[in-house]
Protein backbone atom coordinates (compact mmCIF):
# COMPACT_ATOMS: atom_id res chain seq x y z
CA UNK A 1 0.00 0.00 0.00
CA UNK A 2 1.55 3.29 -1.11
CA UNK A 3 1.51 6.38 1.05
CA UNK A 4 0.86 9.43 -1.15
CA UNK A 5 1.68 11.94 1.60
CA UNK A 6 4.80 13.22 -0.21
CA UNK A 7 2.60 14.78 -2.92
CA UNK A 8 2.26 18.34 -1.64
CA UNK A 9 0.39 21.18 -3.37
CA UNK A 10 2.05 24.53 -3.95
CA UNK A 11 1.78 26.99 -1.07
CA UNK A 12 1.75 24.80 2.05
CA UNK A 13 0.08 26.42 5.07
CA UNK A 14 1.35 26.21 8.68
CA UNK A 15 -0.46 23.67 10.84
CA UNK A 16 -2.95 24.81 13.46
CA UNK A 17 -1.32 24.64 16.90
CA UNK A 18 -2.66 22.16 19.44
CA UNK A 19 -5.32 23.56 21.75
CA UNK A 20 -3.16 23.66 24.88
CA UNK A 21 -0.28 25.30 23.04
CA UNK A 22 -2.69 27.82 21.47
CA UNK A 23 -4.11 28.74 24.90
CA UNK A 24 -0.62 29.25 26.29
CA UNK A 25 0.49 31.36 23.34
CA UNK A 26 -2.64 33.50 23.53
CA UNK A 27 -2.28 34.02 27.28
CA UNK A 28 1.36 35.08 26.85
CA UNK A 29 0.42 37.42 23.93
CA UNK A 30 2.74 35.55 21.56
CA UNK A 31 -0.10 35.36 19.04
CA UNK A 32 -3.49 37.02 18.60
CA UNK A 33 -6.84 35.32 18.19
CA UNK A 34 -7.36 37.13 14.90
CA UNK A 35 -4.01 35.86 13.67
CA UNK A 36 -4.96 32.30 14.58
CA UNK A 37 -8.34 32.64 12.89
CA UNK A 38 -6.89 34.12 9.70
CA UNK A 39 -4.38 31.28 9.49
CA UNK A 40 -7.13 28.74 10.10
CA UNK A 41 -9.38 30.31 7.47
CA UNK A 42 -6.63 30.01 4.87
CA UNK A 43 -6.03 26.37 5.80
CA UNK A 44 -9.75 25.60 5.83
CA UNK A 45 -10.22 27.06 2.36
CA UNK A 46 -7.26 25.00 1.16
CA UNK A 47 -8.63 21.81 2.71
CA UNK A 48 -12.05 22.54 1.24
CA UNK A 49 -10.57 22.96 -2.23
CA UNK A 50 -8.18 20.01 -2.10
CA UNK A 51 -9.98 17.52 0.15
CA UNK A 52 -13.60 18.76 0.40
CA UNK A 53 -13.16 18.73 4.17
CA UNK A 54 -15.48 21.71 4.75
CA UNK A 55 -19.07 22.17 3.60
CA UNK A 56 -19.21 25.83 4.73
CA UNK A 57 -16.69 28.26 6.22
CA UNK A 58 -17.85 31.12 8.46
CA UNK A 59 -15.24 33.78 7.76
CA UNK A 60 -17.33 36.71 8.98
CA UNK A 61 -18.56 34.96 12.12
CA UNK A 62 -15.12 33.60 13.02
CA UNK A 63 -13.42 36.99 12.66
CA UNK A 64 -16.18 38.67 14.68
CA UNK A 65 -15.77 36.08 17.45
CA UNK A 66 -11.99 36.61 17.31
CA UNK A 67 -12.39 40.34 17.98
CA UNK A 68 -14.61 39.58 20.99
CA UNK A 69 -12.00 37.12 22.32
CA UNK A 70 -9.25 39.71 21.94
CA UNK A 71 -11.28 42.20 23.97
CA UNK A 72 -11.67 39.61 26.70
CA UNK A 73 -7.93 38.89 26.74
CA UNK A 74 -7.23 42.62 27.00
CA UNK A 75 -9.73 43.02 29.85
CA UNK A 76 -8.72 39.88 31.76
CA UNK A 77 -12.14 38.25 31.25
CA UNK A 78 -11.09 35.10 29.42
CA UNK A 79 -13.19 31.96 29.40
CA UNK A 80 -11.77 28.40 29.55
CA UNK A 81 -11.66 27.91 25.74
CA UNK A 82 -11.07 31.55 24.82
CA UNK A 83 -9.99 31.88 21.20
CA UNK A 84 -9.73 28.17 20.42
CA UNK A 85 -10.85 27.25 16.91
CA UNK A 86 -13.01 24.23 16.15
CA UNK A 87 -14.83 22.68 13.22
CA UNK A 88 -18.41 21.44 13.58
CA UNK A 89 -19.81 18.50 11.62
CA UNK A 90 -22.47 19.47 9.12
CA UNK A 91 -24.96 17.27 10.99
CA UNK A 92 -24.93 19.68 13.96
CA UNK A 93 -26.94 22.92 13.91
CA UNK A 94 -25.09 26.24 13.92
CA UNK A 95 -27.04 29.47 14.19
CA UNK A 96 -26.78 31.59 11.06
CA UNK A 97 -24.52 29.15 9.22
CA UNK A 98 -25.81 26.85 6.49
CA UNK A 99 -26.26 23.29 7.72
CA UNK A 100 -27.30 20.84 5.00
CA UNK A 101 -26.75 17.54 6.87
CA UNK A 102 -24.78 16.38 3.82
CA UNK A 103 -27.95 16.28 1.71
CA UNK A 104 -29.22 18.17 -1.31
CA UNK A 105 -32.63 18.02 0.37
CA UNK A 106 -31.44 20.57 2.94
CA UNK A 107 -29.42 22.93 0.74
CA UNK A 108 -29.83 26.50 1.94
CA UNK A 109 -31.01 25.47 5.40
CA UNK A 110 -29.79 27.98 7.99
CA UNK A 111 -30.64 27.06 11.62
CA UNK A 112 -31.98 29.79 13.89
CA UNK A 113 -30.35 28.30 17.00
CA UNK A 114 -27.19 26.40 17.89
CA UNK A 115 -27.17 22.77 18.94
CA UNK A 116 -26.57 22.41 22.68
CA UNK A 117 -23.03 21.15 22.01
CA UNK A 118 -22.19 24.27 20.01
CA UNK A 119 -23.75 26.54 22.63
CA UNK A 120 -21.56 24.97 25.33
CA UNK A 121 -18.38 25.56 23.31
CA UNK A 122 -19.24 29.12 22.29
CA UNK A 123 -20.16 30.07 25.87
CA UNK A 124 -16.69 28.96 26.93
CA UNK A 125 -14.98 31.03 24.27
CA UNK A 126 -14.46 28.58 21.40
CA UNK A 127 -14.76 29.87 17.84
CA UNK A 128 -16.58 27.89 15.15
CA UNK A 129 -14.58 28.07 11.93
CA UNK A 130 -17.07 26.25 9.75
CA UNK A 131 -18.98 23.05 8.98
CA UNK A 132 -17.00 19.91 8.18
CA UNK A 133 -18.42 17.47 5.66
CA UNK A 134 -20.51 14.42 6.44
CA UNK A 135 -21.99 11.46 4.63
CA UNK A 136 -25.64 12.21 3.82
CA UNK A 137 -27.52 12.25 7.16
CA UNK A 138 -24.43 10.51 8.66
CA UNK A 139 -25.68 7.29 7.04
CA UNK A 140 -22.37 5.97 5.70
CA UNK A 141 -18.70 5.37 6.43
CA UNK A 142 -17.02 7.01 3.43
CA UNK A 143 -18.08 10.72 3.50
CA UNK A 144 -18.75 10.45 -0.22
CA UNK A 145 -21.39 12.38 -2.13
CA UNK A 146 -22.52 12.49 -5.74
CA UNK A 147 -23.85 16.01 -5.09
CA UNK A 148 -21.11 17.67 -3.03
CA UNK A 149 -18.15 15.52 -4.09
CA UNK A 150 -16.17 12.95 -2.16
CA UNK A 151 -14.13 14.00 0.86
CA UNK A 152 -10.56 12.71 0.44
CA UNK A 153 -8.08 11.28 2.90
CA UNK A 154 -5.29 13.85 3.48
CA UNK A 155 -2.72 11.04 3.88
CA UNK A 156 -3.59 9.56 0.47
CA UNK A 157 -6.18 11.30 -1.74
CA UNK A 158 -6.93 8.06 -3.58
CA UNK A 159 -8.48 6.69 -0.37
CA UNK A 160 -11.48 7.47 1.79
CA UNK A 161 -11.17 9.41 5.04
CA UNK A 162 -13.80 7.23 6.67
CA UNK A 163 -17.15 8.50 7.84
CA UNK A 164 -19.48 9.85 8.58
CA UNK A 165 -17.39 12.52 10.37
CA UNK A 166 -14.82 12.31 7.58
CA UNK A 167 -14.57 16.05 7.02
CA UNK A 168 -13.62 16.69 10.64
CA UNK A 169 -10.91 14.02 10.63
CA UNK A 170 -9.57 15.23 7.27
CA UNK A 171 -9.51 18.87 8.41
CA UNK A 172 -7.62 17.95 11.59
CA UNK A 173 -5.13 15.69 9.81
CA UNK A 174 -4.57 18.41 7.21
CA UNK A 175 -3.90 20.96 9.94
CA UNK A 176 -6.80 23.37 9.40
CA UNK A 177 -8.09 22.91 12.96
CA UNK A 178 -6.81 20.97 15.97
CA UNK A 179 -10.21 19.67 17.10
CA UNK A 180 -13.87 19.46 16.24
CA UNK A 181 -17.34 18.10 16.95
CA UNK A 182 -18.63 14.95 15.28
CA UNK A 183 -21.25 12.26 15.78
CA UNK A 184 -20.88 8.51 16.20
CA UNK A 185 -23.77 6.09 15.67
CA UNK A 186 -21.71 3.05 14.69
CA UNK A 187 -18.17 4.38 14.61
CA UNK A 188 -18.56 7.67 12.74
CA UNK A 189 -16.02 9.51 14.92
CA UNK A 190 -13.61 6.65 15.59
CA UNK A 191 -13.45 5.28 12.02
CA UNK A 192 -12.37 8.52 10.29
CA UNK A 193 -10.02 9.27 13.17
CA UNK A 194 -8.40 5.87 12.63
CA UNK A 195 -8.11 6.20 8.85
CA UNK A 196 -6.75 9.77 8.99
CA UNK A 197 -4.30 9.26 11.87
CA UNK A 198 -5.97 11.47 14.51
CA UNK A 199 -7.88 10.81 17.74
CA UNK A 200 -11.64 10.32 18.06
CA UNK A 201 -13.72 9.92 21.23
CA UNK A 202 -17.27 8.64 21.77
CA UNK A 203 -18.38 9.16 25.39
CA UNK A 204 -20.86 6.99 27.27
CA UNK A 205 -24.31 7.07 25.66
CA UNK A 206 -26.25 10.06 26.97
CA UNK A 207 -23.31 11.99 28.41
CA UNK A 208 -23.34 14.60 25.63
CA UNK A 209 -26.60 16.29 24.55
CA UNK A 210 -28.11 15.53 21.14
CA UNK A 211 -30.55 18.44 20.85
CA UNK A 212 -29.86 20.26 17.61
CA UNK A 213 -28.22 17.25 15.95
CA UNK A 214 -29.92 15.58 12.98
CA UNK A 215 -30.86 12.08 14.21
CA UNK A 216 -29.84 8.84 12.52
CA UNK A 217 -30.81 6.20 15.10
CA UNK A 218 -31.61 7.95 18.40
CA UNK A 219 -30.96 4.92 20.62
CA UNK A 220 -27.46 4.60 19.13
CA UNK A 221 -26.52 8.22 18.37
CA UNK A 222 -23.54 9.58 20.32
CA UNK A 223 -22.09 13.06 19.83
CA UNK A 224 -18.29 12.82 19.80
CA UNK A 225 -15.05 14.80 19.79
CA UNK A 226 -12.07 14.62 17.44
CA UNK A 227 -8.61 16.06 17.95
CA UNK A 228 -5.09 15.86 16.68
CA UNK A 229 -4.21 14.33 20.06
CA UNK A 230 -6.05 12.98 23.10
CA UNK A 231 -5.07 16.16 24.93
CA UNK A 232 -6.99 18.26 22.38
CA UNK A 233 -10.05 16.08 22.99
CA UNK A 234 -9.61 16.32 26.77
CA UNK A 235 -9.58 20.12 26.62
CA UNK A 236 -12.90 20.17 24.74
CA UNK A 237 -14.33 17.42 26.97
CA UNK A 238 -13.84 19.68 29.97
CA UNK A 239 -16.52 21.94 28.55
CA UNK A 240 -18.96 19.08 29.12
CA UNK A 241 -17.77 18.24 32.66
CA UNK A 242 -15.71 15.24 31.54
CA UNK A 243 -12.62 15.52 33.76
CA UNK A 244 -9.51 13.85 32.40
CA UNK A 245 -7.02 15.65 34.64
CA UNK A 246 -7.41 14.19 38.10
CA UNK A 247 -6.36 10.81 39.47
CA UNK A 248 -9.40 8.79 38.52
CA UNK A 249 -8.09 5.39 39.50
CA UNK A 250 -6.69 4.24 36.16
CA UNK A 251 -3.02 4.90 36.90
CA UNK A 252 -2.58 1.13 37.22
CA UNK A 253 -5.20 0.13 34.67
CA UNK A 254 -5.65 -3.53 33.83
CA UNK A 255 -6.08 -4.06 30.09
CA UNK A 256 -8.19 -6.70 28.39
CA UNK A 257 -6.70 -7.45 24.96
CA UNK A 258 -8.94 -8.32 21.98
CA UNK A 259 -6.96 -8.94 18.80
CA UNK A 260 -9.98 -9.21 16.49
CA UNK A 261 -13.77 -9.24 16.36
CA UNK A 262 -15.16 -12.31 14.59
CA UNK A 263 -15.97 -12.90 11.81
CA UNK A 264 -13.82 -10.05 10.43
CA UNK A 265 -10.06 -10.67 10.80
CA UNK A 266 -7.41 -7.96 10.89
CA UNK A 267 -5.22 -7.26 7.89
CA UNK A 268 -1.53 -8.08 8.14
CA UNK A 269 -0.50 -4.45 8.63
CA UNK A 270 -3.14 -3.77 11.30
CA UNK A 271 -2.30 -7.01 13.14
CA UNK A 272 1.39 -6.15 13.11
CA UNK A 273 0.83 -2.61 14.40
CA UNK A 274 -1.60 -3.80 17.08
CA UNK A 275 0.71 -6.55 18.32
CA UNK A 276 3.61 -4.10 18.53
CA UNK A 277 1.45 -1.65 20.47
CA UNK A 278 0.33 -4.31 22.95
CA UNK A 279 3.94 -5.37 23.48
CA UNK A 280 4.77 -1.76 24.39
CA UNK A 281 1.71 -1.36 26.61
CA UNK A 282 2.63 -4.49 28.59
CA UNK A 283 5.57 -2.47 29.92
CA UNK A 284 3.11 -0.05 31.56
CA UNK A 285 -0.03 -2.04 32.28
CA UNK A 286 -1.10 -5.50 33.33
CA UNK A 287 -2.62 -7.17 30.27
CA UNK A 288 -4.86 -10.20 29.95
CA UNK A 289 -6.34 -11.73 26.82
CA UNK A 290 -10.12 -11.57 26.51
CA UNK A 291 -11.94 -14.35 24.70
CA UNK A 292 -13.72 -12.93 21.64
CA UNK A 293 -15.48 -16.14 20.63
CA UNK A 294 -19.19 -15.68 21.22
CA UNK A 295 -18.80 -12.25 22.83
CA UNK A 296 -19.98 -10.25 19.83
CA UNK A 297 -22.56 -12.72 18.52
CA UNK A 298 -25.45 -10.84 16.94
CA UNK A 299 -24.20 -7.38 17.95
CA UNK A 300 -23.56 -6.08 14.43
CA UNK A 301 -26.81 -7.54 13.09
CA UNK A 302 -28.74 -5.94 15.96
CA UNK A 303 -27.04 -2.64 15.20
CA UNK A 304 -28.00 -2.85 11.52
CA UNK A 305 -31.64 -3.65 12.34
CA UNK A 306 -31.92 -0.79 14.83
CA UNK A 307 -30.39 1.74 12.42
CA UNK A 308 -32.71 0.73 9.57
CA UNK A 309 -35.79 0.82 11.78
CA UNK A 310 -35.06 4.05 13.64
CA UNK A 311 -33.57 5.81 10.62
CA UNK A 312 -36.50 4.79 8.43
CA UNK A 313 -39.02 5.87 11.04
CA UNK A 314 -37.58 9.39 11.26
CA UNK A 315 -37.38 9.96 7.50
CA UNK A 316 -40.81 8.49 6.71
CA UNK A 317 -42.34 10.60 9.46
CA UNK A 318 -40.87 13.84 8.14
CA UNK A 319 -40.72 13.36 4.35
CA UNK A 320 -43.06 12.10 1.67
CA UNK A 321 -42.01 9.68 -1.07
CA UNK A 322 -41.69 12.42 -3.70
CA UNK A 323 -39.22 14.45 -1.62
CA UNK A 324 -37.12 11.36 -0.91
CA UNK A 325 -37.08 10.35 -4.58
CA UNK A 326 -36.27 13.87 -5.79
CA UNK A 327 -33.65 15.00 -3.28
CA UNK A 328 -32.13 12.06 -1.43
CA UNK A 329 -29.09 10.23 -2.75
CA UNK A 330 -29.65 6.86 -4.39
CA UNK A 331 -27.75 5.19 -1.54
CA UNK A 332 -30.00 6.67 1.16
CA UNK A 333 -33.17 6.03 -0.84
CA UNK A 334 -32.20 2.37 -1.25
CA UNK A 335 -31.61 2.07 2.50
CA UNK A 336 -35.04 3.51 3.14
CA UNK A 337 -36.57 0.97 0.77
CA UNK A 338 -34.97 -1.77 2.86
CA UNK A 339 -36.27 -0.09 6.00
CA UNK A 340 -39.83 -0.54 4.76
CA UNK A 341 -39.43 -4.30 5.16
CA UNK A 342 -38.50 -4.06 8.85
CA UNK A 343 -41.09 -5.27 11.36
CA UNK A 344 -41.75 -4.40 14.98
CA UNK A 345 -40.99 -8.01 15.87
CA UNK A 346 -37.54 -7.80 14.29
CA UNK A 347 -36.90 -4.53 16.11
CA UNK A 348 -37.86 -6.17 19.41
CA UNK A 349 -35.50 -9.09 18.74
CA UNK A 350 -32.68 -6.67 17.89
CA UNK A 351 -33.11 -4.92 21.23
CA UNK A 352 -33.14 -8.21 23.10
CA UNK A 353 -29.92 -9.15 21.31
CA UNK A 354 -28.60 -5.74 22.35
CA UNK A 355 -29.39 -6.40 26.01
CA UNK A 356 -27.80 -9.86 25.85
CA UNK A 357 -24.64 -8.50 24.24
CA UNK A 358 -24.37 -5.66 26.74
CA UNK A 359 -24.60 -8.14 29.61
CA UNK A 360 -21.85 -10.31 28.05
CA UNK A 361 -19.65 -7.25 27.60
CA UNK A 362 -20.07 -6.28 31.25
CA UNK A 363 -19.07 -9.83 32.27
CA UNK A 364 -16.07 -9.80 29.92
CA UNK A 365 -14.88 -6.57 31.55
CA UNK A 366 -15.57 -7.62 35.13
CA UNK A 367 -11.86 -8.01 35.91
CA UNK A 368 -10.33 -5.41 33.58
CA UNK A 369 -10.53 -1.62 33.49
CA UNK A 370 -10.44 -1.16 29.73
CA UNK A 371 -10.46 -3.22 26.55
CA UNK A 372 -7.92 -2.57 23.81
CA UNK A 373 -8.52 -3.72 20.24
CA UNK A 374 -7.97 -2.36 16.73
CA UNK A 375 -10.32 0.46 15.77
CA UNK A 376 -10.69 -0.88 12.24
CA UNK A 377 -9.50 -4.21 10.81
CA UNK A 378 -7.84 -2.51 7.82
CA UNK A 379 -6.30 0.78 6.78
CA UNK A 380 -8.16 3.26 4.55
CA UNK A 381 -9.86 1.55 1.57
CA UNK A 382 -9.67 3.04 -1.91
CA UNK A 383 -12.26 5.54 -3.09
CA UNK A 384 -15.42 3.97 -4.51
CA UNK A 385 -14.42 0.50 -3.32
CA UNK A 386 -17.65 -1.22 -2.28
CA UNK A 387 -16.29 -4.55 -1.08
CA UNK A 388 -13.05 -5.61 0.54
CA UNK A 389 -11.14 -8.79 1.22
CA UNK A 390 -9.23 -9.29 4.47
CA UNK A 391 -7.58 -12.68 4.63
CA UNK A 392 -10.27 -15.26 3.80
CA UNK A 393 -13.11 -12.84 4.69
CA UNK A 394 -14.93 -10.82 2.04
CA UNK A 395 -17.62 -8.27 2.72
CA UNK A 396 -18.70 -4.67 2.26
CA UNK A 397 -16.45 -1.78 3.22
CA UNK A 398 -19.23 -0.64 5.55
CA UNK A 399 -19.29 -3.92 7.47
CA UNK A 400 -15.50 -4.15 7.59
CA UNK A 401 -15.02 -0.66 8.98
CA UNK A 402 -17.87 -0.85 11.49
CA UNK A 403 -17.36 -4.41 12.75
CA UNK A 404 -14.99 -3.30 15.53
CA UNK A 405 -16.75 -0.04 16.46
CA UNK A 406 -20.54 -0.52 16.18
CA UNK A 407 -20.80 -3.01 19.08
CA UNK A 408 -19.82 -0.27 21.53
CA UNK A 409 -22.64 1.94 20.24
CA UNK A 410 -25.00 -0.98 20.78
CA UNK A 411 -23.79 -1.25 24.40
CA UNK A 412 -23.32 2.51 24.91
CA UNK A 413 -19.80 2.08 26.34
CA UNK A 414 -17.32 4.97 25.97
CA UNK A 415 -14.56 4.39 23.42
CA UNK A 416 -11.65 6.30 21.92
CA UNK A 417 -9.41 5.72 18.91
CA UNK A 418 -5.77 6.79 18.99
CA UNK A 419 -3.36 6.49 16.05
CA UNK A 420 -0.48 4.06 15.87
CA UNK A 421 2.66 5.24 14.10
CA UNK A 422 2.64 4.00 10.48
CA UNK A 423 5.29 1.47 9.49
CA UNK A 424 7.29 1.17 6.30
CA UNK A 425 5.35 3.84 4.41
CA UNK A 426 1.96 2.30 5.19
CA UNK A 427 -1.12 4.24 6.16
CA UNK A 428 -1.77 4.40 9.92
CA UNK A 429 -3.61 1.83 11.97
CA UNK A 430 -5.34 2.74 15.21
CA UNK A 431 -5.90 1.43 18.71
CA UNK A 432 -9.41 1.50 20.19
CA UNK A 433 -9.72 1.74 23.97
CA UNK A 434 -13.06 0.97 25.60
CA UNK A 435 -14.11 1.63 29.21
CA UNK A 436 -17.20 0.85 31.24
CA UNK A 437 -20.12 3.29 31.15
CA UNK A 438 -19.54 6.43 33.19
CA UNK A 439 -15.74 6.15 33.20
CA UNK A 440 -15.26 8.76 30.47
CA UNK A 441 -12.71 10.93 32.24
CA UNK A 442 -10.68 7.90 33.30
CA UNK A 443 -10.76 6.61 29.73
CA UNK A 444 -9.29 9.88 28.46
CA UNK A 445 -6.68 9.73 31.19
CA UNK A 446 -5.47 6.25 30.29
CA UNK A 447 -5.71 7.00 26.55
CA UNK A 448 -3.41 9.98 27.04
CA UNK A 449 -0.91 7.74 28.87
CA UNK A 450 -1.03 5.21 26.05
CA UNK A 451 -0.73 7.84 23.36
CA UNK A 452 2.33 9.38 24.97
CA UNK A 453 3.99 5.97 25.17
CA UNK A 454 3.01 4.77 21.70
CA UNK A 455 3.50 7.93 19.67
CA UNK A 456 7.24 7.50 19.30
CA UNK A 457 6.90 8.41 15.64
CA UNK A 458 4.66 11.07 14.18
CA UNK A 459 1.76 9.90 12.00
CA UNK A 460 2.24 10.13 8.25
CA UNK A 461 2.41 13.73 7.02
CA UNK A 462 -0.80 14.94 5.38
CA UNK A 463 -0.99 16.07 1.78
CA UNK A 464 -0.21 19.79 2.12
Amino acid sequence: MTNRSDHRPVGAIPRAPGLRRALQALAQRHITVSGLVEQALDAAESSKRILRAFAAIDEEGALRAARESERRYAEGRTRPLEGLIVGVKDLIDTQGLETSYGSAAWRGHVPTTDADLVTSLRERGAIVLGKTTTHEFAWGVTTSSTVFGDTLNPLDPTRIPGGSSGGAAAAIAYGAVAAGLGTDTGGSVRIPAALCGVAGFKPTYGVLPTRGIFPLAPSLDHPGLLGETVDDIAILAGAFSIDALGDLGFSRARLGVLREVPPVPTSAEVASAFDAAVTTLRELFACVNVEAEGLFDGAYEAFAHIVLTEGGTWHFRHNDADRIAAHYSRETAERLERAKAMTLGEYAIAHQTRRDFTARLHRAMAHVDVLVLPTCPCTAPALHESSIRIGAWTGTVREALMAYTAPFNVAGFPAISIPLAPRDGQLPSALQIVAKPGHDGALLQVARQMEQRLRTEAPASPMR
